[in-house]
């Protein structure tokens, strides 16, 4: 990791990104679109709700989408849907990107809904631009995702009313205390795909990447508690934590992603996992 760029052979994050086991899920329908599926262990907790959707051999098929709210409120009451956070996501057609209703974010990956986030490397470059140091953060003991595991400077989910965008730059108060001002130099990176069976159900998400220079006399600080600690680090010893398993699989690849723009890194073989960005809205 020292320059020139360095081979690296192996990055766990790339190989969670996609653990997942699809025998264990059912597809979930909206007319013609999948927009998802469920744990078929849950498929009992659904009998109760005939009257909005029904549970066939092949498929779980929601017939009003807009009883999604009284059913999500119904299974957090079971303890099948944790760590309720009153924020809405767009349901979303994966296929076409068509915008079909909006569940409770919690809900989302019990559903495996397709869900978007935006995330942030902030660094320090020498005077030829070449990164030199990444800031790192540390998610609060209190979080109920990943407590205390190392994070990006910024990052966050992107509600339904909202673009990645907005959403980072919401989350850039909130989480570095970072100020509109310093953000004028925030560019866009590629986009990290995760398709993996969490805790909480199924992580479908498409993580939209940024890059912020910041001056190396920048100290930014949390503003909601959500964050243990922040530290700026030289880039060999922050890829070396990133390319770890004490940093989230969310963050670590974010960071990949910046090491492989910047040259940081090469030999690294992300193929379907960073890719493109898609143009936003992401709507039909």
């Amino acid at each position: 990791m020292d320059n020139p760029a360095m081979p690296l052979v192996s990055w766990p994050a790339l190989a969670a990104a996609h653990d997942h086991a699809p025998e264990r899920r059912l597809p979930v329908l909206v007319g013609d679109a999948e927009v998802g599926s469920v744990a078929r262990e849950h498929l009992p907790a659904l009998a109760a709700f005939a009257e909005a959707l029904t549970v066939a051999d092949d498929a779980v098929r929601l017939v009003r989408p807009a009883a999604l709210t009284h059913i999500n409120e119904a299974l957090r009451r079971d303890g099948l849907i944790i760590g309720w956070r009153d924020e809405t996501y767009a349901l979303v057609d994966p296929a076409t990107l068509r915008r079909l209703g909006r569940l409770e974010r919690a809900a989302s990956r019990f559903w495996g809904t397709l869900t978007f986030g935006a995330h942030c490397n902030g660094y320090v470059a020498d005077a030829s631009g070449r990164p030199t140091h990444l800031w790192i953060a540390r998610r609060s003991l209190t979080k109920a995702t990943d407590p205390g595991k190392l994070d990006n400077l910024i990052g966050g989910g992107v509600p339904h009313d909202q673009t990645p965008l907005e959403a980072l730059l919401r989350e850039a108060w909130e989480e570095a205390g970072l100020r509109t001002s310093q953000l004028a130099v925030l560019r866009p990176g590629r986009m990290v795909r995760l398709y993996r069976d969490i805790p909480e159900g199924l992580q479908h998400e498409w993580l939209y990447v940024y890059d912020l220079a910041l001056a190396a006399d920048a100290q930014p600080r949390n503003q909601d508690g959500e964050v243990a600690e922040l530290r700026l680090l030289p880039v060999a010893e922050a890829l070396a934590l990133a390319a770890s398993d004490e940093m989230t699989v969310d963050a670590s690849l974010v960071t990949l992603d910046f090491a492989l723009r910047h040259h940081l890194l090469h030999d690294v073989d992300a193929t379907g996992v960073l890719l493109e960005p898609r143009a936003w809205p992401p709507d039909g």
